[in-house]
Order: C-alpha cells, then sequence, then structure tokens
C-alpha cells in the first residue's frame, strides 16, 4: 500500500522532526493503513477541508494524533512526525489552491489527516 504524503513534504518534514528521515515513509504507510479504512467514519465526524482525486484532508482536533499514535503503539516522537507530515502536506496543497493562510489559520485550532482513498505513488 502506498501512502497520500509527497516526497518533498516527507524531506522538508523529515528536517523538521526528531525521527530519522528513512524512517518517514514507514510510518506514514502505518498510518495510512490506519487510516484508510476509517475514511467514511472521517467524512461523518470530521470537516473535510479538501476532496481531491485520491486523497482527502481532514480538520481533527488536536490531540487527534496522540490516539493515532497511542493505537499504533507509536512514541512520542514518531505521532508527532506524522502529525507535522500530514499538516504540511495540508499547507503544501493550500499554497496550491491559494488557501494556504486559511489552512494555517486552521491549524492554530485543529490538525490536519490527509487519508489516501485509492493506491497512489508517495
Amino acid at each position: 500500500m502506498s501512502h497520500p504524503i509527497e516526497g518533498q513534504v516527507l524531506l522538508l518534514a523529515g528536517a523538521k522532526a526528531s525521527v530519522a528521515s528513512d524512517r518517514l515513509p514507514a510510518l506514514v504507510e502505518r498510518a495510512q493503513e490506519a487510516l484508510g479504512p476509517r475514511l467514511e467514519e472521517y467524512h461523518r465526524r470530521y470537516e473535510c477541508a479538501h476532496e481531491g482525486e485520491t486523497t482527502r484532508y481532514f480538520f481533527v482536533p488536536d490531540d487527534h494524533w496522540e490516539t493515532i499514535g497511542d493505537r499504533l503503539s507509536l512514541d512520542r516522537r514518531e505521532t508527532d512526525a506524522l502529525r507535522r507530515v500530514h499538516e504540511e502536506q495540508l499547507k503544501r496543497l493550500g499554497k496550491r489552491l491559494g488557501r494556504r493562510e486559511e489552512f494555517e489559520t486552521a491549524l492554530d485550532l485543529r490538525s490536519a489527516v490527509v487519508v489516501g482513498t485509492a493506491s497512489e505513488s508517495s
């Protein structure tokens, strides 16, 4: 299975995260494996910031990644790295759509989850 995070985003987030950048792709894949089957739940419970052809972007509560990290038995650094990667992916989309400021403002209060909806390349 692949994940919805772009390679440039992984590099950027890897430079800021306290997790080795070569571990990020595997972490992102684990997250996608956990998030993908919950896509309908995300649609019901959270605000969808954007629907792409193969990717959905959601605003979630600020503590949402702690729940995901616990579910995946990740440590704090790994959980923070995933949160950072997903938020950076949303910001990158925001820049493309001319909505970066809107998304950054939303991220002051919430976090982001990016869910791939089909098999895709990273």
